[in-house]
């Protein structure tokens, strides 16, 4: 790769149904992407693809995959766009909507693609009615084969849940990728040629990006993005930003796209308060699903 390739980062879109009134939306989501995907079509050049990485639907039934399936299309965006799962995401309600696809729809959505000269390699860390993340049986031992096509080409790793940033604190593995996988990974892409993590699903004042992997520690370096912006950012805000990614041979660069003056903080958790939540959310899987 000789060329800089640009692509846009999308997280947590929380796309709702319509047809169906949630008070777990604290913004018009359905506004917010369109903005977002209309903001993107005047990108030049044009991105070369796009990741959207978990937090699909807020809800996961088909009604939600079937308006972002219809925001898709109605933007007129002719470039690849890569979904990861997360925790908001159902497997049952995405694959028919959204791949039209009816068989083994538990299973784990992990795939890849090469697209301009970048190796993008998604896995699903998402597990039903929980909100943290971890693997499932097969999953690393998918990442492993993967990882090793393409050797020449740079690899972009695309989950909704960050590794662990506390492995010293038990209390916060309850949102992050498990310990357990947090190290497995990091074992499995040491001396890769693996530039970034790209993930989601951070509910407040905490890092969810990892971009860069460096040689000492096999996994992290974090960068220092503004939650309030991309995480939870199409519930939680109005005009949620989305971010532009730029691989170069020297590596990865992350930047924001500008903000409207018009940003302003609609709702926020503490840590509490989305304790709380997690304990309601685990205990009536079924209400989350309607």
């Amino acid at each position: 790769m000789s060329e800089p390739v640009t692509f846009i980062h999308l997280t947590d879109l929380h796309v709702g149904n319509p047809a169906v009134p949630d008070d777990h939306l604290y913004s018009d989501t359905t506004t917010t992407l369109r903005t977002i995907l209309a903001d993107i079509k005047t990108l030049v050049p044009q991105p070369k693809f796009i990741v959207v990485s978990g937090d699909l639907t807020n809800r996961g039934d088909a009604g939600s995959y079937e308006n972002l399936k219809a925001l898709i299309a109605e933007s007129g965006l002719d470039m690849p766009i890569l979904y990861a799962l997360g925790n908001h995401d159902r497997r049952d309600g995405f694959y028919p909507a959204m791949l039209g696809r009816t068989d083994n729809v538990d299973a784990p959505y992990d795939h890849a693609a090469v697209i301009a000269g970048i190796h993008v390699i998604t896995l699903d860390s998402s597990l039903p009615n929980k909100v943290g993340g971890a693997f499932e049986p097969g999953q690393l031992d998918w990442l492993r084969a993967e990882i090793e096509n393409h050797p020449e080409l740079p690899k972009l790793l695309v989950m909704h849940h960050a590794p662990a940033l506390d492995m010293h604190n038990p209390d916060m593995e309850w949102e992050s990728l498990s310990y357990v996988d947090t190290e497995a990974l990091r074992q499995l892409v040491a001396g890769k040629n693996v530039i970034g993590i790209l993930s989601g699903h951070i509910h407040y004042d905490r890092v969810s990006n990892w971009y860069g992997i460096p040689a000492v520690v096999g996994i992290g370096q974090h960068a220092a993005t503004d939650v309030l912006w991309l995480h939870e950012g199409l519930r939680m805000l109005e005009g949620a930003a989305f971010a532009i990614g730029t691989v170069r041979p020297s590596g990865l660069s992350i930047t924001f796209a500008p903000q409207p003056a018009t940003r302003r903080e609609l709702h926020s958790f503490s840590f509490s308060g989305m304790a709380e939540m997690l304990k309601k959310y685990e205990a009536a899987p079924a209400a989350a699903a309607e």
